[in-house]
């Protein structure tokens, strides 16, 4: 549905779009009570397997080439709280290589039961006032949210000629990863992290 919207939004109708579209896609693990119980042995029943498909993260991005019938690349991106953005980095680069004309990139992160809340500990990930400070000196930690987006990608000079709904132009992308450079296996460093920035640039 919301790659439907994104498609609607970049000016195509959702079932006429190019073929040779690709498709880079993040999802955090399902949390559907149905799904935490599953018995990898139900694969070979009906009822197991539309569970696997439905719900397993793997199937993301070609359930969404499947649906629209793209036949670029499709996988699914899992890299934690970075796979938005490297999914749409990975885009990017098979559009330069030519892989696809056209790119669906995005992610999801819906819980299921929505609970509210969660206990603070010192010394631990979560923000001790409930609020996400990115890229900010008052940054004291995180917590988790509910959400969904996608992005369809062009390279610049394609979707001029084609007279898209051009909203931005994403100049540059990178992505690297900071090895044992930071105090701990779950906090990134801040040389990685100005490294990547500086890449991009």
């Amino acid at each position: 549905q919301n790659v439907w919207h994104a498609l609607e939004h970049a000016g195509y109708a959702p079932t006429q779009a190019p073929s040779r579209t690709g498709v880079f896609g993040a999802v955090r693990t399902s949390t559907y009570p149905s799904f935490e119980a599953f018995d990898v042995t139900q694969v070979g029943q009906v009822k197991g397997l539309q569970a696997l498909l439905g719900n397993d993260k793997d199937y993301l991005a070609t359930r969404v080439a499947h649906k629209f019938n793209f036949t670029g690349p499709a996988f699914t991106v899992q890299t934690a709280c970075s796979s938005s953005l490297v999914a749409a980095h990975l885009a990017c680069e098979s559009l330069r290589s030519g892989e696809c004309d056209m790119a669906i990139a995005g992610g999801v992160a819906v819980s299921f039961p929505q609970i509210s809340g969660y206990e603070y500990q010192p010394g631990m990930i979560f923000s001790p006032d409930g609020l996400c400070r990115p890229f900010d000196q008052q940054a004291n930690g995180t917590f988790g949210g509910h959400g969904v987006g996608s992005v369809v990608l062009k390279r610049l000079d394609d979707a001029i000629e084609a007279g898209d709904n051009v909203l931005a132009v994403l100049r540059g992308s990178a992505i690297n990863n900071d090895g044992q450079d930071k105090v701990g296996f779950t906090a990134p460093s801040v040389n990685g992290q100005s490294q990547v920035l500086a890449d991009a640039l």
